[in-house]
């Protein structure tokens, strides 16, 4: 029973990805229809050290993969320990173009 409370489940009502018993998640905030920009990243500690917070990132990194999305990883696990263990995610990250605010 354990592997299903750690299923990763996509609630798009409240822009998260959480484990099924809704103790873990990723929050993300769109920014305009196609980037995603991933905010905060929370595992409790009677969980940490089982992996979910990177199973929690590659959820919202292939679900923003199969929707063509783009990633801005404001929060600093996705920022820090995340993509520089799984850097073949670094694709989908964000890149501005020169002059596009302008």
């Amino acid at each position: 029973m354990a592997g299903e409370e750690n299923k990763i489940v996509w609630n798009e009502e409240e822009r998260k990805f959480e484990t099924a018993d809704k103790e873990a998640y990723l929050e993300y905030e769109m920014r305009g229809p196609k980037i995603m920009d991933i905010t905060h990243t929370f595992v409790p500690p009677t969980k940490r050290g089982l992996g979910l917070a990177a199973h929690l990132c590659v959820a919202a990194f292939t679900h923003a993969q199969n929707h063509s999305l783009q990633i801005i990883p404001s929060c600093t696990y996705v920022s820090g320990a995340f993509l520089s263990k799984n850097p073949a995610w670094n694709s989908l990250l964000y890149k501005e173009e020169i002059g596009s605010n302008l």
